[in-house]
């Protein structure tokens, strides 16, 4: 299970994150929403998340088929639907390196079973209390 903690104090949607392993990060809202652009958005970094993973786990899969897989490009975006009520994500990602035609559409498979690509496409429950 990994744990992350986050603080927002007084100034406007400043919000500090912190992993169980003692990574930091800032999430911010934009301007355009009152923040001040000091980090990535919430909805970037799902996105975030999913392209990290998505990379992660091809290269991993490459490495250990001994393939020659030089990058990995994902291009992701999230956006929330309000008329039909789902989370809409577009998943672009690009391959380079000596790789045939048949090693590519296995790490586009490969991509899809990503540990967060799992978890966003899975039912998910949110238990929220206080404490």
């Amino acid at each position: 299970m990994e744990i992350v903690k986050s603080h927002i104090g007084s100034e406007n949607y400043k919000v500090t994150i912190e992993s169980q392993s003692g990574n930091i990060l800032i999430a911010d809202e934009p301007v355009a929403n009152g923040g001040k652009n000091l980090g990535l958005s919430p909805f970037e970094l799902v996105a975030a998340a999913l392209s990290a993973c998505t990379s992660i786990t091809v290269r991993m899969y490459a490495e250990r088929k001994k393939w020659p897989l030089s990058d990995v490009n994902t291009d992701i975006s999230v956006s929330w639907d309000k008329l039909n009520n789902k989370t809409v994500i577009q998943r672009k990602v690009n391959f380079s390196g000596n790789l045939s035609d048949e090693q590519k559409n296995r790490l586009l498979q490969i991509a899809n079973v990503c540990p967060v690509h799992k978890v966003l496409t899975n039912p998910i429950e949110i238990f929220t209390e206080m404490f």
